[in-house]
């Protein structure tokens, strides 16, 4: 099998660190990068070597191209790993690489391209048999625009930026008296976050499950799924807990929605590691919502129940080895639940940085945490305020639940706020223990 020597990872964190251990049960060498907050990071601490690459703004150390290209330069990668945010979903980049003679470890940049222009993926799809929520075909010009579109196919409907994600360029649209705001807006939103302001407009579903496949690709169009996600238990578009399998799903409806996510990776002729994000409402449709070009941060649930290791798979797959299996040996066994454990108000979510003065990690049998943190480690102001998760796995989703409830309350982070008295709240819930939850569900606890 052919392996890289040495990988950059253009990442900070937890995802750093969890790339780190990988390319060591690889036999790969590894090259930290870090901004001057991060000096003192776990993953700079774990890597065989580490450069800085600038101050803690990220648009000049994380975000900062050439700073990056330079530290792989004089350290001789032969890849670099983006990890997820940061650069992970910028085509620029990823071309920037494959001019410098260096291996980008994700999809081609055109299947990054494709994934952010999700107006244009959901009109490709459509066209290949794959269903997508009504709404336009491709970008909408003008809120008069999308008023017409709007009309013909009933409100609510939603206004989205064709390049965004994370809930921003989002406008729900309740009647026609609030297209022209609500587009104004939401193309404001979008330029000043993604740099573009094209939007697309679709029904709106409020009552809907957010379930992702997650999928492999080889250089030859192989391609394999790993089973489902539900990633419903979120806040303005953010997850925070996600599991697989999905509760109450069927064999029957996981083998199609797997069918779906594969037909769309061949169509997109997409590479390496991805993720396609369906809609399921209450009626049991599904459609097709964008495709996620980059590894996600819940990809250990997958991990768990799979024993698959996607991180070691995107780096063969980059290296240019083929996929070693194929649909029939991939299973599903057991349950696996991922809590993000974030520096976070629990009640207002505002972050919380700052010094961690003590830290204890649950363990046991099932338990797994992917974290940077340490006892004595700062949580800096200047970056997403994700600081752990934890991932427990279980014989089925009801040991699964009673082992995430203990472990939540073995897990104790002291000198800064975060998101577990949250998490337990959820866990508590009787709608959460019978799996009986859609996307409001987090907005029904808090709100009522």
């Amino acid at each position: 099998m052919k392996l890289f020597k040495k990988i950059l990872i253009a990442n900070r964190g937890e995802i750093a660190v969890r790339i780190i251990r990988a390319c060591s049960e690889l036999g790969i060498k590894t090259v930290a990068v870090y901004s001057d907050v991060d000096k003192e990071s776990m993953h700079v601490k774990l890597a065989d070597e580490a450069v800085c690459i600038g101050p803690a703004n990220p648009q000049q150390s994380y975000l900062h191209t050439p700073a990056i290209l330079s530290a792989s330069e004089i350290t001789d990668s032969e890849a670099i790993h983006p990890g997820y945010g940061f650069l992970s979903e910028n085509p620029q980049f990823a071309e920037a690489c494959g001019k410098s003679g260096i291996t980008f470890i994700g999809p081609r940049p055109e299947n990054i391209r494709l994934g952010g222009d999700k107006a244009r993926a959901r009109y490709i799809l459509k066209k290949k048999g794959v269903p997508v929520v009504p709404g336009s075909d491709g970008i909408v010009k003008s809120a008069e625009a999308a008023r017409k579109i709007a009309d013909k196919i009933g409100y609510p409907v939603i206004l989205k930026a064709s390049a965004g994600g994370g809930g921003r360029g989002m406008r729900i649209v309740e009647s026609a008296d609030g297209i022209e705001s609500a587009f104004n807006t939401a193309q404001r939103e979008s330029l000043a976050a993604f740099g573009c302001g094209d939007l697309y407009i679709e029904k709106y579903i409020s009552e809907m499950r957010h379930i992702e496949v997650q999928i492999l690709a080889d250089n030859k169009g192989n391609t394999v799924h790993l089973g489902e996600r539900d990633c419903s238990i979120q806040r303005r578009h953010q997850k925070l807990i996600e599991e697989s399998p999905g509760p109450n799903i069927s064999e029957r409806f996981r083998k199609k929605i797997g069918e779906y996510a594969v037909k769309a990776a061949k169509a997109l002729k997409y590479r390496n590691v991805g993720t396609l994000e369906f809609i399921v409402d209450l009626d049991g449709n599904v459609y097709f919502m964008e495709i996620n070009t980059r590894i996600q941060v819940e990809h250990p649930v997958t991990e768990a129940v799979t024993g698959i290791d996607i991180i070691k798979e995107q780096i063969k797959l980059a290296a240019g080895n083929p996929l070693e299996f194929r649909q029939s040996r991939v299973n599903m066994t057991g349950h696996a639940i991922e809590c993000r454990i974030n520096a976070e108000d629990p009640n207002r979510f505002i972050p919380s940085p700052g010094r961690i003065s003590f830290l204890y990690l649950p363990g046991g049998p099932g338990v797994r945490v992917d974290t940077a943190a340490y006892s004595g480690w700062t949580v800096p102001s200047n970056y997403d305020s994700l600081i752990a998760k934890l991932i427990v796995t279980g014989r089925d989703r009801a040991e699964a639940i009673e082992r995430m409830r203990r472990a939540l309350r073995e897990f104790i982070i002291e000198g800064v706020q975060t998101t577990i008295p949250f998490q337990q709240r959820v866990l508590a819930s009787r709608d959460f223990q019978r799996g009986d939850y859609t996307t409001r569900f987090v907005e029904n606890l808090l709100y009522g």
